[in-house]
C-alpha cells in the first residue's frame, strides 16, 4: 500500500519525534527498592514521581510508577523482577 506524500511526510515526522524521545532525559531523584514480587517492585524516597512516570532500575530494567503510597510508590516493572 503506497502512502500519499502528506501521509509519508507525516509519518517521517512521527518517526524522527519518536525515536528522539528518549534521548533527552535526567536523573532527578533516586529511590531504594525495598521489595520486590509478581512483577512490581515497592521503592522508598520517591516523593516527586508522578503516576505513569517511567523508571529505569539500576540494573537497566525499566518500570512505570503506578501505585502512590505515602511511604513508597508500587512500580510495574517491564522485564525481570530478579
Amino acid at each position: 500500500m503506497e502512502l500519499s506524500p502528506r501521509a509519508a511526510e507525516l509519518t517521517s515526522l512521527l518517526e524522527s519525534r519518536i525515536s528522539n524521545f528518549y534521548t533527552n532525559f535526567q536523573v532527578d531523584e533516586i529511590g531504594r527498592v525495598v521489595s520486590v514480587g509478581d512483577g512490581i517492585a515497592r521503592v522508598y524516597g520517591l516523593n516527586e514521581i508522578q503516576a505513569g512516570e517511567m523508571v529505569e532500575f539500576a540494573s537497566g530494567v525499566k518500570g512505570i510508577a503506578l501505585n502512590l503510597e505515602n511511604e513508597n510508590v508500587g512500580i510495574v516493572v517491564f522485564g525481570s523482577d530478579t
